[in-house]
C-alpha cells in the first residue's frame, strides 16, 4: 500500500511554490517600510500557553489542538497560532526594557488545527502574522490595519472588505457580560453544549458560534456598541478617524466577536467580496490584546495585531483572476553537441550561475531537438549552443529564443559577453 499524505495537509509543487514565495517576500518587504522585525519562535511550545494564552473557552483550545506528551512527560501542543508565542518570547527575552517601543514584529510559518479541512482551509496551514507591543496609541491600530490592507493591495487584490468593531475595556465588557448574560440566561437550553458552557465563562463568544447563529436571540443580543464606557467611545472613534485619514473604507459591525479571548478594543477583519470565493469570505482577523502580556508573566503591556493565512490569499488572488508575476523562466540553456563539448559545458554553466544567472544544461544526453525543447519548457530567455566544432574554434552560438537573433561570441569572453546582452 503507498503511503499517501495525511488529511488536512498539502504538497505545494514546483510552479505553485512560486506564489508563496512572492507573497511572503512581498509581505518581508513591506514589512521594512513599516519597520516590523521578523520573529521566529518554536513550532511547539508548552501547552499552558495556549490555555491561558488563547483562552481555554476557545474553539482552538477545546477542540482543535494537537497536544502531546514527551517522554519527559511534559504536555506539548504544536501551535495552534502565532500571538501567543511571540508574546512568550517578548516576555522571556524582556523585549520590554528595549529603547525602541514599541516592539513591531511579524512571523511567518506553519500552525496546526484539527478542523475538518474545507476549501483555503487546512489542519497545517501557513499563517503570516504582525504584532505590535507597548503602545495604548490607537494610531498603531490604524497602523496595523494599514499595514494589513497595504500587503493585499501590493498584489492586486480589489474586492476587499474591512470590517471593525470595539469589544471595549474591561469595564465596558463586564457591563456587556451581565447584559448578554440575563438575554441568553432564560433559554440558554435551546443553544448548543458549547455555548451553554461559554455562559458563565465567556457569553461574548455565543456570538461567535456557528450552529446556533440564526437563533432569534442572536439576533437581538445587546450590543457591545451599546455598553462603551466614555474611554472607549473615544478610543474606538480615533480609531475610525485614522482610518478615514488614510483612505482606508471600512463597515463598524457591533456582531464582529474575534474567538479568541485575549481580544479587547479594536478588533478587525478583512472580507473578500470576489465571486465564487466561498461561504467563508474571511481573509485576515487581528485586534488589540491588552492584558495578553500580564497573563503570559510579563509587566502590563499594550498589543495589537493580525493574522492570516497563505492558503487563503492564494484562493482570494484565484478568484480574482490575479497571476502574480512569478515563474519568468530562466536566462540561459546550453545546448551541447559532443563529448568534449558536453564536458566543457559543466563549468560554463557554472560560471554563467556565479555571475548572477539562472541558467541549466541537459543532463540525459538528449538530441539538439530535444535540448531545444527542454530549453522552451524553461522559458529560456537565450541559447547558448556549443558543439565540439565551435569548442576548437573557441566561439560559441548564442540565440535569443524571442526574437530568433543568433550571433557568435568568443568563447573565452563569453560570461562578459552575455552580461553585455543582458543589460
Amino acid at each position: 500500500m503507498s503511503i499517501q499524505i495525511p488529511r488536512g495537509t498539502q504538497d505545494i509543487l514546483p510552479g505553485e511554490v512560486e506564489k508563496w514565495q512572492y507573497i511572503e517576500n512581498k509581505a518581508r518587504e513591506l514589512c521594512g517600510k513599516f519597520q516590523y522585525n521578523e520573529i521566529r519562535t518554536p513550532i511547539f511550545e508548552h501547552t499552558e500557553l495556549f490555555t491561558r494564552g488563547v483562552g481555554d473557552t476557545t474553539d482552538i483550545v477545546q477542540k482543535e489542538m494537537y497536544t502531546f506528551t514527551d517522554r519527559g512527560d511534559r504536555s506539548l501542543t504544536l501551535r495552534p497560532e502565532g500571538t501567543a508565542s511571540t508574546v512568550r518570547s517578548f516576555v522571556e527575552h524582556k523585549m520590554y526594557g528595549s529603547p525602541n517601543q514599541p516592539v513591531k514584529l511579524f512571523y511567518m510559518g506553519p500552525m496546526f488545527r484539527y478542523e475538518r479541512p474545507q476549501a483555503g482551509r487546512f489542519r497545517q496551514f501557513v499563517q503570516f502574522g504582525v504584532e505590535a507591543l507597548g503602545s495604548k496609541d490607537p494610531a498603531i491600530d490604524a497602523e496595523v490595519i494599514s499595514l494589513a490592507m497595504s500587503i493585499y493591495h501590493s498584489m492586486g487584490l480589489k474586492k476587499l472588505k474591512l470590517i471593525i468593531n470595539s469589544l471595549g475595556d474591561k469595564e465596558s465588557r463586564a457591563a456587556h457580560r451581565a447584559a448578554l448574560m440575563e438575554h441568553f440566561t432564560p433559554r440558554i437550553g435551546e443553544f448548543c453544549k458549547d455555548c451553554q458552557s461559554r455562559l458563565q465563562k465567556n457569553p461574548m463568544r455565543i456570538l461567535d458560534c456557528k450552529q446556533d447563529r440564526d437563533h432569534e436571540l442572536m439576533k437581538s443580543a445587546p450590543s457591545i456598541i451599546d455598553y462603551l464606557n466614555a474611554e472607549s467611545k473615544e478610543y474606538f472613534a480615533k480609531v475610525q478617524k485614522y482610518l478615514t485619514d488614510l483612505h482606508i473604507p471600512f463597515t463598524v459591525d457591533p456582531n464582529l466577536v474575534r474567538g479568541l479571548d485575549y481580544y479587547n478594543h479594536t478588533a478587525f477583519e478583512i472580507m473578500s467580496d470576489a465571486e465564487g470565493f466561498g461561504a467563508i469570505t474571511t481573509l485576515c482577523g487581528g485586534g488589540r490584546y491588552n492584558g495578553l502580556t500580564e497573563e503570559i508573566g510579563g509587566p502590563e503591556t499594550p498589543g495589537i495585531g493580525f493574522a492570516f493565512s497563505i492558503e487563503r490569499f492564494i484562493a482570494a488572488l484565484n478568484a480574482e483572476g490575479i497571476e502574480l508575476p512569478v515563474n519568468k523562466g530562466i536566462d540561459c540553456y546550453l545546448v551541447s553537441l559532443g563529448e568534449d563539448a558536453k564536458d566543457y559545458t559543466v563549468v560554463l554553466l557554472q560560471k554563467l550561475r556565479l555571475a548572477g544567472f539562472s541558467a541549466e544544461r541537459d543532463y540525459l544526453e538528449r538530441k539538439i531537438k530535444a535540448q531545444m525543447k527542454a530549453a522552451d519548457r524553461l522559458n529560456a530567455k537565450y541559447v547558448a549552443i556549443l558543439g565540439d566544432e565551435e569548442l576548437n574554434n573557441k566561439v560559441i552560438n548564442v540565440k535569443h529564443m524571442e526574437s530568433g537573433e543568433q550571433k557568435q561570441i568568443d568563447l573565452e569572453s563569453f560570461v562578459e559577453k552575455f552580461q553585455e546582452l543582458n543589460q
